[in-house]
């Protein structure tokens, strides 16, 4: 059985061998929209709540956008225009427009890259910034909130006098599923909040996790950050597999969110009927699996899928290597799970430990293998499990590992995947 698996730009096509019990889980999405800027115009001007971009915008003389950074497949260059029209014709001037980059606390966006997030033609003529988690002088102090946590957002995006995002909806590990306020908190905000909204309170509780949002405790968080930042509007999409647009949700963002997550989790939600043995997925392709800090994802919506003792085995190209330099430090010098979770018990959160304190709650329920070549041997010597080299022998070593009888889940598209057993 061939099968091509989302790995960097081109993937790889694997045979797996006959004879086993296989699971295909693919996404499911509604077909592409015949004519998406068709549907973009229509949300802006007729959204699901709230009044349209173009009434908002009236008498207005700024507006700040926030959008995806390069590791999220948004598809800006196509809905850009259309908003940037509206705020012109409403009275804002170009110049007094500005695009911010979510990147939370990512590295910053190059040149070349911002011309791939926002468009060349947007990106020579709008102003666009990268946020500076790390620069607690461009962020401004709000306040905190009832549970205690300091919001910091970056000031370029609170001085407009309208505040807008551009994202799109994806099942996501802490928050249930992406987009809206997310593009406020972390991807706008200053280090000291994303560290506390990534803090073990949220991170240890079983309902931040994929698929999981009315009761979600960092949900509830960060849409109260959003709105502590007067979050006016948002535009969010949901994409085909190829990441095309299948659906256009825009307006009030609390609402407009609301509306998109419940149709995607109606239309991407598989149910399994008892836990897999084994798991077999990646990283999603790029951009998504650029890092093996990104990559984590495609372990940690397998850990829905498998039985307790299961395997999973991750694919990853990770053509940029770790991740930041705070995150490849701990992964470096933490050669066990249970030694990183020691030591992280009863400290200040340290930026990125929760992407490997999430891990460790996947390696705790199961044995995980990775194949991700574009990380260098001082840093996969230490990684939770066997490492293999390259993706064909690592998934014939893995089939190898498991028993003749094994129930076998294979998940081509990684964390774009979004199933459970019941």
């Amino acid at each position: 059985m061939q099968i091509e698996f989302a790995f960097g730009k081109q993937g790889v096509s694997i045979d797996l061998p006959e004879g086993r019990d296989y699971r295909v889980l693919k996404s499911i999405s509604a077909p592409p929209l015949a004519n998406p800027v068709t549907a973009i115009e229509t949300a802006l001007d007729q959204p699901a709540s709230g009044p349209s971009i173009t009434e908002l915008a009236k008498g207005k003389r700024t507006a700040a956008i926030s959008v995806c950074d390069i590791t999220r497949p948004a598809p800006n260059p196509i809905v850009l225009p259309p908003l940037l029209k509206r705020l012109e014709a409403a009275g804002i001037p170009r110049e007094g427009i500005r695009i911010m980059i979510a990147t939370g606390l990512h590295r910053g966006a190059t040149d070349d890259e911002i011309k791939q997030i926002v468009g060349e033609q947007i990106a020579g003529s709008y102003a666009v910034f990268n946020h500076d988690a790390r620069n607690r002088d461009q962020h401004r102090h709000l306040g905190t909130t009832k549970s205690g946590t300091p919001v910091w957002i970056d000031e370029r995006f609170l001085s407009a006098d309208l505040h807008l995002s551009l994202g799109f909806i994806e099942p996501h590990l802490m928050l249930g599923f992406s987009g809206g306020r997310k593009l406020v908190a972390p991807g706008l905000a200053a280090q000291e909040t994303i560290k506390e909204i990534h803090s073990s309170r949220f991170m240890r509780d079983p309902r931040a996790t994929e698929g999981s949002i009315d009761d979600n405790p960092l949900h509830a968080e960060l849409l109260e950050i959003a709105t502590m930042a007067r979050h006016d509007f948002l535009i969010d999409v949901s994409l085909t597999p190829d990441r095309r647009i299948a659906q256009v949700f825009a307006g009030e963002p609390k609402a407009a969110h609301r509306k998109g997550y419940e149709w995607v989790r109606a239309s991407l939600m598989q149910t399994l009927d008892y836990g897999m043995d084994a798991v077999i997925t990646t990283g999603g392709g790029y951009p998504l699996d650029m890092t093996y800090y990104q990559c984590i994802k495609g372990i940690t919506a397998a850990a829905h899928m498998v039985k307790p003792g299961g395997k999973i085995l991750l694919l990853g190209e990770c053509q940029e290597g770790v991740g930041a330099p705070e995150f490849s430090k701990m992964v470096a010098e933490y050669s066990t799970d249970d030694a990183f979770m020691r030591a992280i018990e009863g400290v200040p959160v340290t930026v990125d430990q929760w992407q490997l304190e999430k891990l460790a709650l996947a390696t705790a329920k199961a044995e995980v293998g990775f194949c991700l070549p574009g990380i260098a041997k001082e840093y996969s010597r230490n990684f939770w499990g066997p490492v293999y080299d390259q993706p064909r022998t690592a998934v014939s070593a893995f089939l190898e590992s498991l028993p003749a009888n094994a129930r076998i889940a294979v998940v081509p598209e990684g964390p774009y995947v979004l199933a459970q057993t019941r």
